[in-house]
């Protein structure tokens, strides 16, 4: 398998893309955890693969007209049940017994475990410096949000254990997709692995999701389920899918550190929160972290088998 290595000039369109899914990613975690009083969670996750799957394979047909062929359909399979199917329940039953700051804290571990497993497989060469900008983002999300505010109490520990695992899933779909972008579209790979892991999802929540008392349920319960559906995940996948083809999965899942900085600006400018010495210091060791993540090592240069 090739590693990914070779040196690419600054696409500011990539970093732009990537800012987006991440704020847009901060601001759905709170969405979330208010739909989440109204609507379990496998309601709200067969919602999403509802509304989000049609409209990923109208685009991917509408802008890329391919379909994959026979040999890519076990790969699209399994990123599916990565990527949706694990991916969105875990995240979303980890939630409903955990508290938003304590899915924030332990979201920071996508890089880390991106990181490793594009290393172990041989997707990407982590290099020195490469590796210090992960641990450099990382530091300085939680210097944002105080990792003395992880709690681990009662059901918590088991919704902390399900964040984590939602993570590792997520990690795993990052890099798993990375050599299927060389032969299919992002839009192509992204609305595909919907499908198969949609499936997956409909099979568990059809109840719960046919289940829903529309008529009882508030407007802004529906208000946060279409942000979720349309902005969280139809966009955010294709764009995060966008980006990864053209950069690499340490990258991509390094800019996940950036959502604390979302929630800390959406606090500030919705509820009057004031932005301190945290959020500064950590918002420089993020972006120093991601300037190094975005620079290729010397021994780069190369090519292996």
């Amino acid at each position: 398998m090739n590693v990914e290595d070779s040196r690419k000039p600054f696409d500011w369109r990539l970093h732009a893309a990537l800012l987006w899914v991440q704020f847009t990613f901060g601001a759905a975690a709170v969405f979330a955890k208010y739909v989440l009083g109204y609507l379990s969670p496998l309601a709200v996750g067969g919602c999403r693969v509802l509304g989000a799957t049609p409209l990923l394979l109208l685009l991917a047909w509408g802008f890329e007209r391919t379909l994959p062929q026979k040999r890519d359909l076990l790969h699209l399979v399994g990123l599916g049940f990565l990527g949706i199917f694990a991916n969105q329940l875990l995240f979303m039953f980890g939630l409903k017994f955990t508290t938003a700051t304590n899915g924030a804290i332990l979201q920071l571990g996508t890089p880390v475990f991106t990181a490793a497993i594009a290393f172990l497989v041989g997707v990407e060469r982590i290099g020195f410096w490469q590796g210090c900008g992960v641990g450099l983002s990382v530091a300085g999300a939680l210097t944002m949000i105080g990792p003395a505010r992880l709690t681990f109490g009662g059901s918590q520990a088991f919704g902390n254990l399900l964040i984590l695992c939602n993570s590792l899933c997520y990690s795993g779909y990052l890099v798993w997709q990375r050599p299927l972008l060389r032969r299919l579209g992002p839009l192509t790979v992204v609305a595909w692995s919907f499908l198969f892991g949609g499936i997956g999802v409909l099979a568990v929540a059809a109840p719960a999701t046919l289940a829903i008392d529309v008529r009882a349920t508030p407007g802004l319960v529906w208000v946060g389920v279409a942000y979720i559906v349309f902005m969280q995940t139809a966009m955010n996948y294709a764009l995060n899918t966008w980006a990864m083809r053209r950069s690499t999965p340490s990258l991509v899942a390094s800019y996940n550190t950036l959502q604390p900085l979302s929630a800390a600006w959406l606090a500030a400018v919705f509820l009057g929160e004031t932005v301190g010495w945290r959020e500064g210091v950590g918002f420089a060791l993020i972006v120093g972290g991601l300037a190094l993540v975005s620079q290729r090592p010397a021994a780069a240069a190369e090519r292996r088998e």
